[in-house]
């Protein structure tokens, strides 16, 4: 993607305050696209929206609340132009057995991954449709088999490549590319603390070579940025994820035998003690949905 090619052309990131959505947006950025950022965290998001070499523009939006995206949405295309690129990649995870943890942070693991996806997607289409660009999906290889421990994120992981694969035929007509992107493991605030959840680490020690190997976030927004040069149906990082798809059928009983062993040494405190929302990403969604209460005051957001 030539720098001189695409200057001036918008690319919106969700989930831009940290991790694999702050890199990507640099990344957008070296390559001449102004970036609209949106996340939870407003001086986060800005201190990134510094370091870009680009025009950009941070705002603070719940995903979650489709009102104040499409404010969003409108606040950039007023500012920036219309987006020519969107990388839907707001998420979060929570840890722990499915009966104990609770149920709000279960739902809202789902409210944030997958319905806030959909929102983000109703909210700029209709620029993208203008443009003729290209949505990226961030999944994750939680789509190939369920992780005990991890439902909520996996449900939802799962979910959002099939809603995505619906989106793309749907949108082919009018000229817009969707991707779907599968990120394996990524050295995030999300997987922090890694080696002491037990099911996530039986699952990274019976993975050969590469399989267990940590990739930074920049190495894995190369990869992305990469896949939306090309307007790519499906972005592997990393790229021999792509090998794993004919063997997607088995995947599930063999994490299910893995799982099975580990869980099997752990006392049921133990599995409550692990009980919880990943990384300080999730923590930031967590802590502002409890204070604002179950359901947020729609609201537009800051304008860029």
């Amino acid at each position: 993607m030539a720098a001189d090619r695409h200057a001036g052309r918008v690319a919106v990131v969700t989930g831009a305050a940290r991790g694999v959505g702050a890199a990507t947006a640099r990344r957008l950025a070296e390559r001449g696209l102004r970036v609209a950022l949106i996340g939870r965290e407003l001086a986060t998001l800005e201190a990134v929206a510094r370091s870009l070499p680009t025009e950009s523009c941070s705002l603070e939006v719940d995903v979650t609340d489709e009102a104040a995206l499409r404010g969003a949405a409108g606040s950039v295309a007023e500012r920036m132009g219309p987006a020519s690129v969107v990388v839907a990649n707001a998420g979060i995870a929570a840890a722990g057995p499915f009966v104990t943890t609770e149920a709000a942070l279960w739902d809202r693991v789902i409210a944030v991954n997958l319905l806030g996806s959909a929102a983000t997607a109703r909210a700029f289409l209709p620029q993208l449709a203008r443009t003729r660009g290209y949505l990226l999906q961030v999944a994750s290889t939680a789509a190939f088999g369920s992780s005990p421990l991890m439902s909520a994120y996996c449900a939802s992981k799962a979910g959002v490549e099939s809603y995505a694969q619906a989106l793309r035929t749907e949108m082919e007509p009018e000229g817009v590319g969707v991707g779907i992107a599968y990120l394996h493991w990524t050295g995030t605030g999300m997987i922090e603390g890694i080696d002491a959840h037990p099911v996530l680490r039986e699952l990274r020690a019976h993975q050969p070579g590469p399989g267990s190997r940590v990739h930074p976030p920049e190495q894995v927004a190369a990869w992305l940025v990469r896949g939306i040069e090309r307007r790519a149906p499906a972005v592997y990082a990393p790229w021999w994820l792509r090998l794993v798809q004919p063997v997607r059928p088995v995947l599930p009983l063999l994490v299910a035998h893995i799982a099975r062993r580990s869980l099997a040494k752990m006392s049921a405190e133990e599995l409550r003690r692990m009980t919880g929302v990943l990384g300080p990403g999730g923590r930031a969604d967590w802590e502002a949905r409890e204070a604002t209460g179950p359901v947020a005051p729609a609201a537009p957001p800051q304008s860029c």
